[in-house]
Formats: C-alpha cells, structure tokens, sequence
C-alpha cells in the first residue's frame, strides 16, 4: 500500500491546484454584463428574426444516418489492415458486412429519409 501513497499526495495536490486556480478566477475575475453579453454569439454579425428556431426533423434524421453509416464504415479498416491473414472467410464475412450496409442504405433511400427539401 505504501506504494500508492506518492500517487494519492500527487493527485491530492493536483486538486488542491486546480481548486485554488478555479477559486481565484472566480473571486479576481472580471465580470461585464449587459445586452451585449447575453446576445447569442452569430460570427459578429447582428442576428435577423428569432435567435431560437425550429429546425427540421430531417436535418437531425441524415446527421444520425450519416453517424451510424460512417461507424459501420470504420469496421472496415481493422479489415483491410489483416485483410490477407483472413484469407476467403475473412473476405467473405466482410462482403457479407457490406450487403447488410448496402440493404441497410437501400431501406433508408426508399424510405426518403436522404430526401433533402
């Protein structure tokens, strides 16, 4: 156990650190309110209509599809990488993988969830 005991002083200071350093900002820290600080942050241009507006279920579904795609995809390069010591199996696990994906994206164009208005 005595081995852990630099470990513990060390993680002890580290937060005694960071705690001191968070205190002082908060305590020496220059603080300006106003209509200028509470305005939303658009590229310093002045904002046009409501800063809070309803987006569009579809931009949500494709920003989803695209995540769930492109993961799927990554399982391809562990692939590629021992793509010769799998010999067929492994060539044929992985066209298997990539007909599931085809079908999969096939599903979601005939739905219309990739239809963009």
């Amino acid at each position: 156990m005595s081995e852990y005991i630099p470990i513990l002083v060390m993680m002890g200071f580290a937060i005694l650190i960071a705690l001191f350093i968070v205190g002082a900002s908060h305590i020496l820290g220059h603080r300006i309110s106003g209509n200028i600080k509470l305005s939303p942050y658009e590229c310093g241009m002045q904002t046009i209509g409501p800063t809070r507006m309803k987006i569009s279920i579809r931009y949500y579904t494709v920003a989803m599809l695209f995540l769930i795609f492109d993961i799927e995809i990554m399982f391809l390069y562990p692939w590629a990488v021992v793509a010769g010591d799998l010999k067929l199996f492994g060539f044929a696990e992985m066209l298997f993988f990539i007909f599931i994906l085809f079908i999969g994206y096939i599903y979601v164009w005939k739905k219309g969830a990739l239809e963009w208005e």
